[in-house]
């Protein structure tokens, strides 16, 4: 049925001049400003096992991994100050590696969290 819709919207819209074209996108940017988000369910996390022995930066590859649908740009501050506490300032590995495990299950916790409001 969408696809109908669709064929018939674009040959409305293949059908009038520039300005017509024009009004008829800002209307629609204008309606999907409006409308309400469709969004899909967040995925559920992949989760990776944590080795016996693993380095900071390889469980940031493999939290990453296994948390592939967040963004990791929200969590980039805090998660390279951890990195920092261990490679700059000699902090034991598997304590960082447990904070920044923390770090992914909060921000996946957040989003889905703002999915269900």
């Amino acid at each position: 049925m969408a696809d109908n819709k669709e064929k018939q919207l674009l040959e409305f819209f293949a059908g009038m001049d520039d300005g017509r074209q024009k009004a008829l996108m800002e209307y629609a940017e204008f309606l999907h400003a409006r409308s309400e988000k469709v969004s899909t369910p967040l995925a559920e996390p992949e989760i990776i096992p944590r080795p016996e022995t693993e380095t900071v930066v390889g469980a940031i590859k493999r939290l990453s991994a296994s948390y592939s649908m967040l963004d990791k740009q929200h969590m980039l501050h805090e998660i390279s100050g951890l990195m920092a506490q261990n490679m700059l300032h000699g902090r034991d590995a598997k304590d960082v590696i447990d904070e920044v495990e923390a770090v992914f299950i909060s921000q996946y916790k957040i989003v889905l969290d703002k999915q269900t409001d």
